[in-house]
């Protein structure tokens, strides 16, 4: 019988036991838990509720039914469970509030993840910062000083990394040296820190920020996990900024999800015979980043000199053509303007596809106006 002994776990309940179990079935991935969880209602139910309620959802195999009701599935959750409260860490399930409502919008998002430190994850301007582990002087003073000017301007803003060699470990400590939060987003479970030399960073971050895996405990650090985990790193942001890369790497990844996250890319441009400005010179030559050229231009792409300025939004009764999907974008951007297209879909729980569709609409009867950096306002 699992025990709740203090503040933070009395948040946990039996669910957090089913939560955890979904992920230990074999043969279940995001989409099909996700699937579980529409069609049972409750992920209790999932492992509760009858078999002919399991065997009712659409091409459900009795392959996986048989697995989702092994009783191995529970005494690993159970197990996984224990870890969790010994260490006091945070479950976050896709349905909680706290759950990073930006990656919550990525059709791929975890369903479940592990945290300790903060788990604020909802800021209202997020940014993500990587690169090479083979990082120079150039990239790793720009990353400072960037992230110094950022912190003057945007003392809430988050940043999100993944706590590797290089430029990931120069964002963190750029970060917490600026009163900044940042948020490591790890490859493996939260029973180890890797690399161990980074273990007092780590340290520093659950004091200002947060350790964040979709890994239970006694996860090794395989490098397949640190590619699956780099959707993490885009999705959680508004904008995705690769500081150096070169011909390959795990950044160059992370800039493909982002973008096609609909997510702003930036990239640190370089000269042409420099190895580690190598992938983000491609990046910028086809159109897959804009170029970050400094913390005032980066802020100016995205549009986010314009968040202290009212906005005089025009009368609603001007317009009698909308529809009741572009007459609920109006609405938002009336009282708020401009804001960020993810922000935008959040708020709405429309997916980002259908949203572009109404805005551009909307740009077309000349009633809002795209801004650099995703972002959207009344004309």
């Amino acid at each position: 019988m699992i025990r709740f002994k203090n503040s933070l776990n009395k948040k946990l309940t039996n669910k957090s036991l089913y939560q955890i179990a979904l992920t230990q079935i074999k043969g279940v991935g995001v989409a099909h838990a996700r699937n579980l969880m529409e069609f049972m209602g409750d992920e209790e139910e999932i492992f509760k509720g009858s078999i002919s309620k399991l065997e009712a959802i659409p091409r459900i195999s009795k392959r996986l039914i048989s697995e989702i009701r092994n009783p191995e599935v529970l005494r690993k959750a159970e197990k996984e469970l224990e870890f969790v409260i010994k260490n006091n860490l945070h479950l976050i399930f896709y349905t909680d509030e706290k759950y990073p409502q930006r990656l919550n919008n990525c059709v791929d998002a975890p369903i479940l993840m592990y945290a300790k430190g903060d788990v604020d994850f909802n800021r209202e301007k997020v940014i993500s910062i990587v690169g090479t582990r083979n990082s120079t002087r150039y990239g790793n003073d720009f990353s400072r000083e960037f992230i110094k000017e950022l912190s003057l301007k945007f003392p809430d803003v988050q940043i999100i990394s993944g706590l590797a060699y290089g430029i990931d470990i120069c964002a963190h400590r750029a970060a917490l040296e600026n009163g900044l939060s940042t948020v490591a987003v790890l490859g493996h479970g939260l029973d180890r820190i890797y690399p161990y030399v980074h273990r007092q960073t780590a340290i520093e971050i659950t004091k200002n920020g947060a350790l964040l895996t979709e890994y239970p405990s006694e996860t090794n650090p395989d490098g397949h996990n640190f590619v699956r985990r780099n959707r993490i790193v885009a999705g959680m942001a508004d904008a995705t900024i690769v500081m150096e890369s070169g011909t390959k790497g795990g950044s160059l990844i992370t800039a493909d999800i982002a973008n096609s996250y609909f997510r702003e890319v930036f990239a640190l441009p370089g000269r042409i015979h420099d190895k580690m400005s190598y992938g983000c010179n491609k990046l910028i030559s086809e159109n897959k980043a804009l170029l970050l050229q400094n913390t005032e231009n980066f802020i100016s792409q995205m549009g986010w000199e314009m968040d202290e300025r009212k906005i005089l939004p025009r009368q609603t009764e001007l317009f009698h053509d909308l529809t009741p999907d572009e007459e609920k974008v109006y609405e938002i951007l009336k009282k708020d303007s401009p804001k960020q297209l993810n922000n935008l879909s959040i708020e709405l729980n429309v997916p980002l596809t259908e949203l572009l569709m109404t805005l551009l609409e909307l740009e077309m009867k000349n009633i809002v106006t795209a801004l650099p950096g995703g972002m959207y306002k009344i004309v």
